[in-house]
């Protein structure tokens, strides 16, 4: 991940880079390693290209966000200490509201240990800035408050008083932190949870979340301020992105019933583990 020799490993241990030593072998938290390489300026660690490739749609002119796209989109839920069969609760796409669509194949079904939702999901884009000029000094006030985007685990996340604190953020612990700025200048607004698409052929199941602010013109606005913020900092010819995320919507978020900090499902069983919910989302042919 960080294209280091072992002598260089062992440099970062003295300079304070947690670990867990298991029978002699050292183990390190993947978001730790994850936040190193991306902020390491080396230029070739593994989060530093993932992220290049993964936003090198940001550069290019945003037409292409703003037509129907349409995804095979499929979720395993796994209720790992589970206590018998029982019905499941799933935070489904909710596509409708932005001009989308949702064919589905597949829902869960009372069951005992996995369960799965399956469906077509379209999206598409529309360009709907903000109009409200409160709403908008906040979110640039935010933008300029200097908090570094970083891998945080998703319980931490929602509590993004102590992940601010630290200097750091993340999509749902900056929807929330916003969320509640918008509330406290009057208006109605709340964090929701979603799906980024587009990632590794789906196969990295990133949390992803944006406010929904109502606007003064009455009209509900998005605001994807992590995916404003992430586009700036990768690349310098961003900005036609970064201001589709302040207001408008796009076709590569599938938005869900679920609030920011919620859970995208859960089992009735009892079991007091908390179900696993993992997402396979492909462009479909």
């Amino acid at each position: 991940m960080l294209r280091c020799e072992s002598v260089e490993i062992d440099r970062l241990v003295d300079a304070g880079l947690p670990f867990e030593d298991r029978s002699g072998v050292r183990h390190f938290d993947a978001n730790d390693l994850y936040n190193l390489g991306m902020y390491s300026n080396k230029g070739n660690t593994q989060p530093e290209l993932a992220f290049r490739m993964l936003f090198r749609f940001a550069g290019r002119p945003v037409d292409a966000l703003l037509r129907e796209k349409s995804w095979d989109f499929k979720v395993e839920l796994e209720c790992v200490d589970c206590a018998g069969a029982a019905p499941w609760h799933f935070e489904a796409p909710d596509v409708a509201r932005y001009g989308g669509r949702a064919e589905v194949a597949t829902t869960p079904q009372p069951s005992s240990g996995t369960a799965e939702y399956a469906a077509t999901i379209t999206t598409t884009g529309a360009r709907t800035p903000i109009v409200s000029p409160v709403l908008r000094k906040l979110t640039q006030d935010y933008l300029d408050a200097g908090y570094r985007w970083q891998m945080i685990p998703v319980p931490m996340q929602a509590d993004y008083q102590l992940v601010h604190a630290l200097g750091a953020t993340s999509c749902i612990a900056a929807s929330l932190f916003l969320a509640e700025r918008f509330r406290s200048a009057g208006y109605r607004a709340e964090a929701k949870r979603g799906w980024f698409c587009g990632v590794l052929g789906g196969a990295l199941d990133l949390p992803h979340a944006c406010v929904e602010v109502e606007d003064d013109d009455g009209a509900v606005r998005t605001v994807d301020i992590a995916k404003s913020q992430l586009a700036a900092r990768l690349s310098a010819d961003t900005a036609e992105f970064q201001e589709l995320c302040l207001g408008s919507v796009y076709n590569k978020v599938i938005p869900s019933t679920a609030s920011g900090n919620a859970a995208f499902g859960h089992h009735e069983c009892g079991s007091q583990t908390p179900a696993q919910v993992r997402a396979d989302i492909r462009s479909a042919r």
